[in-house]
C-alpha cells in the first residue's frame, strides 16, 4: 500500500480530521479519486435514528468515491474515550488483521488516500499494537499536524522523532491554529520548519467554519511527496 499518507497529530483535538477532509478535498478537485480513511473512531451520536461520528462523516463528505460510512471508518465505537478502553467497555474485538485488510481495500480503489489516525502517534489499541504499529503495518509516508499552541515544538518534534524512529518517513506537516491568541507564532513556525526538516504543507488558521473546502484553500501538496509516492514499492 503505497498510495497514500498516514495523517498523525501532536495530540488529540488538534485538527487532525480538518486536515484530513482538507487534503481530501484537495486531491479530489486536482482530479484524483481520494479517498479520507479513519480506521479507528470513538465517539458517536444518535442523528435521525442513525450513529454517526463526526470525524467519519466529515471525511465521506470530503471524498469523491461515493463511500459509506462503514467504508470511510471501518471500527466505529460508541464511548468518546481513547478506543481500547470504548471497545473494553462495548465488548468489541480491536482486530488487527481485519481492520489492515478494510483500510487496503478502500485505499486500493483509489488514486491517493489520507488515513487519519487517533489522537498523538501512539495510542493503544490491543496488546502489542499501538497506532504506531498501524502506521508501520499500512507502510505509508507519514504527515504531522502541529496544532499551534503553548508546548506544541517539543510535542512535534518528539513526535517527529518517533515517527523515524519507527523507519517511517515524515512526508510533511501542517500548523493548524488552535489557540488564535497564541504569541510568537512567526517564531514557533520558524523553529518547527527547523527542527522537523520536513516540507510545510500549510499553516490553518481559526476559522469559523473548517469545512473541508475552507481548509483546503490553506494546504498543498508539494510535488516532491507525490514523487515520494511514486518511489515507494
Amino acid at each position: 500500500m503505497s498510495r497514500g499518507f498516514f495523517i498523525t497529530g501532536t495530540d488529540t483535538e488538534i485538527g487532525k480530521t480538518a486536515v484530513t477532509a482538507g487534503l481530501t478535498h484537495l486531491a479530489a478537485t486536482a482530479g484524483l479519486r481520494a479517498a479520507g480513511i479513519k480506521p479507528l473512531a470513538a465517539g458517536q451520536a444518535l442523528v435521525d435514528g442513525r450513529w454517526v461520528n463526526e470525524d467519519v462523516a466529515r471525511l465521506r463528505a470530503a471524498t469523491n468515491m461515493g463511500l459509506s460510512d462503514a467504508e470511510v471508518g471501518p471500527l466505529q465505537l460508541r464511548t468518546p474515550c481513547a478506543p481500547h478502553i470504548a471497545a473494553r467497555l462495548e465488548g468489541v474485538a480491536i482486530e488487527r488483521e481485519p481492520l489492515l485488510a478494510a483500510v487496503r481495500g478502500v485505499a486500493a480503489r483509489a488514486d491517493i488516500a489520507f488515513v487519519e489516525g487517533v489522537g498523538g502517534f501512539r495510542v493503544p489499541l490491543l496488546d502489542g499494537w499501538d497506532t504506531a504499529d498501524l502506521a508501520v503495518d499500512l507502510g505509508l509516508p507519514v504527515l504531522l499536524v502541529v496544532g499551534l499552541r503553548l508546548g506544541c515544538i517539543s510535542h512535534a518534534l518528539l513526535t517527529a522523532e518517533a515517527v523515524r524512529a519507527r523507519g517511517l518517513t515524515l512526508a510533511g506537516w501542517v500548523a493548524n491554529t488552535v489557540d488564535p491568541d497564541q504569541p510568537h507564532v512567526a517564531d514557533n513556525l520558524a523553529a518547527l520548519a527547523q527542527g522537523l526538516a520536513a516540507p510545510c504543507w500549510g499553516h490553518v488558521p481559526r476559522l469559523a467554519d473548517p469545512n473541508h473546502a475552507a481548509v483546503a484553500a490553506y494546504l498543498t501538496i508539494p510535488s516532491s511527496s507525490f514523487s515520494l509516492l511514486s518511489s515507494l514499492p
